[in-house]
This record gives C-alpha cells, structure tokens and sequence, in this order.
C-alpha cells in the first residue's frame, strides 16, 4: 500500500513540478525579450480598409446593450464600418437587441440583426454564417461581456500593413476585477497569461491564440486556415492554430486593452472553467500530431506542446490532493527518507509559478504588492478547480462531445451590485460539488494529522487544498440554495 501512495504521489508532483517549473522558462524568455521593440506601423494610419465587427450572442439581456453601444462608439468612418449583431438568443435578448439595431440603424450605423433556425456549431457556427455576408476585409469580433475602447481599430489595424499578419489581439483589462476576492484571482490568472504567455511567446517567435474576443483577423486569413470549426469547444485556440501552421503570423498588444467583465459568481466561473478545459484538450488532440509532422523549428513544437496540455495539470492535482493525506502517515512510518528528500525539491515548481505570476503584476500593476499577496487564495482556488476541471479534461480526452456552456454575464461592477436577482445564475447542484464537499472534508483530515505528526512542511499544501475544495463547495452549495 505504502509504495501505491508513493508512486502515485510521485507521478503527480512530477507533472506538477515540469509544467510548474515552466514558468522560469517564460520569466526567462520575458527577460530576455522586455527591451525588444515591436515595430509598430507608421502613425499616420488611414482607414482605408472596411471593417467587420461581429458581436456574438446567446441570452445577454443584462449586458447587450452595453456591448451594442460602445461598439458604435468606436472610431472609424461609418462607411467603412459594417456592425453584425449574431443573436442565437432564445429569451429578451433577442427583443432588446431589435430594438437597439433599430435605433442605431436610425442614426446611420450599418448593423444588422442577425438570426439563425438553430443553434448549431454554437458560437463557432454563427462567427461563420455571419462571415458569408461579412464585407469586411477585416473582421473584429467581442463578446457579449466587452466594452471596447474607442480607439481599438485605430490601434489594432495598421499592424495589418504587413500581408502575412493574419490576427492581431488585444490584451483584456478587467471591468470588475476588484468586485470580490473570485474576480481578484481571476484578473490575476489573465493578467498572467496575457502579460507573460501571450505577450513573451509572440516576442519569441511562438504560437499563440486569438482569445476568442478582443482581437481583429484578416477574413482572408481565417479562410485559408479552414475557416471556424465547431468540433472543439475552443474553436478560437483552433483556428489559431491552423493559421499559424499555415505560416500566418499574429501580432499580441500588451498596451493596447479591451475592457471586459468578469464571472463574479462560481457556477459562472465553473462553467468557463470547463469549457476552456475541454477545449483546450480536445484542440490538443486535434492538432499536436500536425504541430508536430509540421516543419517548424523544434522550439516551437515543444513551446505549443507546454500550451496545449498545460490543462493536463488538474487531474495530477487531484491525485495529489488524494495522496497527500495517507502521504503524512506513510512519512511517519520512518521509513523512505530518500523518497521524501527527493520530494522536497518539487518545490520548486511551486516557487516559478509564484515567480511567473509576481513577474506579470510588477509589469502592468503599479499596485503589484497589494495583488501579489492574493496568490495564495488564488492556488487554493486553482485546487479547488480539480474535480471540475478533471472533469473536463476526461470528457475531452474519451471524446464527448458536450454543449457549448456559455458564461452568464451580470454587468455588476460596483461592489454594491448585487447578483442574486439575475435570471442566469445557474441553481442546479452538479454532482461534482458532492465531490468537492467529500475532499473538502478529506483534506481537512489532512490539515488536522499535519499538525498532529508536526508535519510543518506539508500542513501549507493540506490548507491550500481544503480551503480551495471548501469554498469551490460552499459556494456553489450557497449560491444553489439562495433565494432568488
């Protein structure tokens, strides 16, 4: 039994600990590359080209007209501008949507309401119905949850001078990242990814993705890749993807934003959690043989491999959280001191993600230390992700196929806004908050035979994983048994 934990727990670290260790690789090539100037178009850019911006939507009510009119209120001529409306909405929003296209169609914006019979392909299937009448030569895209700056075309397109740049994105900005502790650790996540990955990988020459929002693309260039594809649920990483195995080059604007909001309740945030997850694996398994029978250099290839199956992590995260209890008892056996020598230096991995994640905030936060201090509660949450994202990382793996979830948005800023009254807050108790309630209380056991064998070093990671189960659970539990 003892080696069965031993093994196991092993495994899991070692995963933990190469994916983990990645991030001294990223702050590596963030060093290496902070000072390099991107060669920016010239300033006198003239808008030239006519513009497509598509807004794809299903059930917004609460945040449609927002989006619809800071749309309209980005600048560029109105006769270069072509606005599509993709509503695939089965509630007010459609009403809500008619009757804003109709107002600004009053004041002389070309918008159009879109509508489909159905459904299908999700959000992948309306970006593409919406492209056959797209007249753009450039086509935008925003989700229901954005408000882009005025100034976004202006920045964005005069990167498009140079013909192989296929897809230029913008890095999100956080609309209510101070509204509560879930949105703090949230905009800490992004602002990782998109100051470090994003930003480091484009300088370096790697992959990256468009994020499905917040970016411009060449319509020619998503026609060349193959167009969008429904079969993934990440049908922008997809895309992406193949039109840079296609030899398109994007380009990745750390200073230029597009403000958006975030999930601020917990059902929200699992169920984008769960669709990034599954997506991402089903992409992997998708495209990584072509990345890898493609002829590009071997650093790119192992670059996306790290950024396809990052979400490999969670399953290893639950199996450690599983084995970490029995692990206390087995130490205290006095036996396998090598083991747990060996051990000791997996916690390295723990020091680069804190050092990945300390590097973004100094970068865009001039209020770094009073964000960094959250990333405890933010590796707690991430643990407390496990059984929802393993989930997701199975289902994408054994190829079930699933709806396209989307995220409910509440446009609640303020930290007065209140939540509870909105239709979209899902009530359902999915049968992984048992799960996570269960090792809620497991790892509890964990924290309490830490203490009780003095186990000082592991009693941090028993915490982190109990506190991260307990309130993935509690909140979930609370949030399904509040009055509406």
């Amino acid at each position: 039994m003892d080696e069965i934990v031993l093994i196991s727990y092993f495994l899991s670290l070692l995963v933990l600990f190469v994916f983990g260790s990645h991030g001294f690789i990223m702050v590596y090539y963030y060093n290496k590359y902070r000072n390099v100037k991107r060669n920016n178009p010239k300033s006198d850019f003239k808008p030239e080209s006519t513009v497509t911006i598509q807004l794809p939507l299903y059930n917004e009510q609460y945040v449609v007209e927002r989006l619809i009119d800071s749309v309209c209120e980005i600048e560029y001529p109105k006769d270069k501008l072509e606005i599509q409306v993709l509503d695939d909405s089965t509630d007010e929003t459609v009403d809500i949507v008619a009757k804003k296209v109709a107002e600004k169609q009053a004041l002389g914006y070309d918008i159009a309401h879109v509508r489909r019979s159905s459904r299908e392909g999700f959000k992948a299937g309306a970006l593409k119905e919406g492209l056959k009448t797209a007249k753009g030569e450039f086509v935008a895209i925003f989700d229901a949850d954005f408000v882009p700056e005025k100034d976004f075309l202006y920045k964005t397109l005069p990167h498009f001078a140079d013909d192989n740049i296929g897809m230029v994105q913008t890095r999100w900005e956080h609309l209510n990242g101070d509204y509560s502790i879930l949105t703090k650790a949230q905009a800490l996540a992004l602002d990782a990814h998109f100051v470090i990955e994003q930003n480091v990988r484009n300088k370096a020459g790697f992959f990256i993705n468009f994020n499905g929002t917040g970016g411009v693309w060449r319509k020619s260039c998503i026609y060349d890749a193959g167009n969008w594809h429904a079969d993934t649920l990440a049908e922008d990483l997809d895309l992406s993807y193949r039109a840079q195995l296609n030899g398109w080059r994007f380009v990745f604007l750390k200073d230029s934003i597009s403000p958006a909001e975030l999930p601020s309740e917990i059902n929200a945030l699992k169920a984008q959690q769960f669709r990034w997850t599954k997506g991402h694996i089903e992409t992997a398994k998708k495209l990584l043989p072509l990345v890898w029978k493609a002829k590009i250099p071997f650093r790119i290839k192992v670059q996306a491999t790290f950024h396809l199956s990052i979400n490999f992590v969670f399953p290893f995260t639950l199996l450690a959280a599983i084995m970490n209890v029995p692990l206390v008892f087995v130490k205290n056996s006095g036996a396998h001191e090598i083991y747990f020598a060996i051990l000791s230096t997996f916690v390295l991995a723990f020091i680069g993600s804190f050092i990945f994640y300390l590097t973004s905030q100094k970068d865009i936060r001039p209020d770094w230390r009073k964000k960094i201090v959250l990333f405890p509660l933010f590796m707690a949450g991430s643990m407390g992700l496990a059984v929802n994202n393993s989930r997701a990382v199975i289902e994408g793996l054994l190829g079930r196929r699933s709806e396209f979830v989307r995220t409910p948005k509440f446009n609640k800023i303020d930290k007065t806004d209140q939540i509870k009254a909105n239709k979209y807050i899902s009530r359902k108790l999915e049968p992984g908050v048992i799960v996570e309630l269960v090792m809620a209380v497991y790892c509890f056991v964990g924290v309490l035979s830490s203490i009780y064998f003095l186990e000082i070093a592991t009693l941090p990671f028993q915490l982190l994983f109990f506190l991260g189960f307990a309130f993935m659970s509690g909140s979930s539990i609370r949030h399904a048994y509040s009055k509406k």
